[in-house]
């Protein structure tokens, strides 16, 4: 049996070279886990780290029960990597946070408290602890892809979100889908909520964004979006007589 179905909730962390954080990820997640409003499991998912990132995994999955883990065979991007740990999952709900350390798993909590009701409940970073230049990028991006998805989310890049599960799984996924999860959700017709998160500074390890996969990279992926909105298909089954007595 797959270890995620005995939660509630499995908490998808992708890791490309995050060695120095490994430790205090693990520090914050054992702190929230008996505190979570749901019960919760981690699962990281190292996304071909070439440090020593993997090692660390493995050795405190090893000492923690709830912690699991998967590793791709190559370095495969942010995206790919959500999308394995959404494959995953076979808990009711799947969240999802970056391995930086800039969010907290403890706000997990203000974001479980409306899931029941909605399909997509994700964080707006307050008080973003980021230079002027990395915020100014993510603004202007965060705008054009408002102006082409018409999908009201005031910060898509937030790391911190929770969804259903059966919705995260039929979400289509491609090299940059991780910008577009609320659109992708209100493609399935799903409801959204946005709440206020606490930010923190990076402390270890260093940013995998530059300009070009913050700001260049997104414009592209905006029309490649646009061209499957046109094509998306969406379906309700209302009967079946395909289970056995």
């Amino acid at each position: 049996m797959n270890c995620t179905a005995q939660y509630q909730l499995t908490i998808v962390i992708p890791v490309y070279n995050e060695e120095d954080n490994i430790y205090p990820l693990e520090q914050k997640i054992k702190a929230f886990l008996p505190e979570s409003l749901l019960p919760a499991c981690v699962l990281f998912v190292n996304d071909g780290s070439k440090d020593s990132s993997l090692n660390r995994i493995q050795e405190i999955c090893a000492r923690n029960d709830s912690f699991f883990y998967l590793s791709l065979a190559k370095n495969s991007g942010l995206s790919a990597a959500m999308k394995a740990g959404i494959d995953a999952a076979e808990s009711p709900y799947v969240g999802y946070m970056d391995a930086d350390l800039q969010t907290t798993p403890e706000d997990f909590n203000l974001l479980l408290q409306d899931i029941a009701q909605y399909e997509l409940v994700m964080g707006i970073r307050a008080h973003r602890q980021d230079s002027f230049f990395k915020k100014l990028q993510s603004k202007i991006a965060n705008g054009f892809r408002r102006m082409m998805t018409h999908d009201g989310v005031q910060d898509t890049g937030c790391p911190l979100k929770v969804l259903h599960t059966d919705y995260a799984k039929r979400i289509p996924f491609f090299t940059g889908m991780h910008r577009f999860l609320p659109a992708l959700i209100l493609l399935q017709e799903g409801k959204i909520k946005q709440v206020p998160v606490r930010h923190f500074p990076r402390t270890a390890g260093q940013s995998k964004y530059h300009l070009w996969n913050r700001l260049v990279a997104p414009f592209v992926d905006c029309f490649v979006y646009r061209w499957m909105k046109k094509r998306y298909i969406n379906y309700r089954i209302s009967d079946n007589n395909l289970s056995m007595e």
